[in-house]
């Protein structure tokens, strides 16, 4: 029996379960095991988008812990031809996800990959900014040392000058503002900055503004999951 390896998207809001395809519980339905970045997150949205799925059924191991442990007992499932759920956090595993090592163990040896429709934060975020949708970099979480956080922005708006490219990147919730301060004395007036919060959720933001634009405003983005874009001109 070949294994196949489903990539399971998740909310980005634990309520906006419109926002998964209902394909996705068949596929959830085909598999026997399941790895999680977050098990308690991932049987909390299971039972969300399908009340019939027995959640004690698979079999469960944690993404994040013992990385080669994990990668070790996911080749195994491999070569017992299981079918497998790879499920982030939040959006689409593999992106911006721990997940990505398992799927190199499964394409290293020769299982399908099954990348399945789903919510991606960068992606929205991007759609929605007015931003350039041709060249784009995601660079993940900027230095957390202020000298080179302001070294990294410096680049990112030289990059996206050179290239016409928007930058993404993003910042652990409790450090937004913090971050958004940083952005506002560090970059050029004239360069654009989009902030995303709270994708697909109630209370979802998203504008676009130059610099000189936002030191005008007042903003609070204090532990909301933001996504910033930002494109010099």
């Amino acid at each position: 029996m070949h294994s196949i390896v489903y990539l399971i998207p998740c909310v980005l809001e634990e309520s906006a379960t419109e926002t998964i395809p209902h394909y996705i519980i068949d596929a959830v339905k085909k598999c026997g095991v399941i790895f999680a970045e977050n098990e308690r997150t991932a049987r909390r949205f299971l039972k969300s988008i399908c009340k019939e799925i027995v959640i004690d059924d698979y079999e469960w191991y944690a993404i994040h812990k013992a990385e080669n442990e994990v990668v070790a007992a996911f080749r195994q499932k491999i070569k017992d031809g299981k079918n497998i759920a790879i499920i982030s956090e939040a959006g689409c595993p593999g992106v911006a996800d721990p997940g990505q090592l398992l799927i190199a163990a499964a394409q290293e040896m020769n299982a399908t990959v099954k990348p399945l429709v789903g919510p991606s934060s960068i992606l929205l975020a991007l759609m929605a900014s007015g931003m350039n949708g041709q060249q784009f970099e995601f660079a993940g979480y900027l230095p957390i040392d202020n000298l080179e956080r302001n070294k990294a922005i410096t680049a990112m708006e030289l990059s996206s000058q050179k290239k016409n490219s928007t930058q993404i990147f993003i910042e652990t919730p409790y450090r937004n503002n913090q971050l958004i301060e940083t952005l506002l004395k560090a970059c050029k007036s004239s360069t654009r900055l989009c902030i995303a919060a709270e994708l697909t959720g109630p209370h979802e933001f998203i504008k676009t503004k130059s610099i000189a634009e936002w030191r005008k405003e007042k903003t609070d983005f204090h532990k909301k999951p933001v996504i910033f874009l930002l494109q010099a001109v």
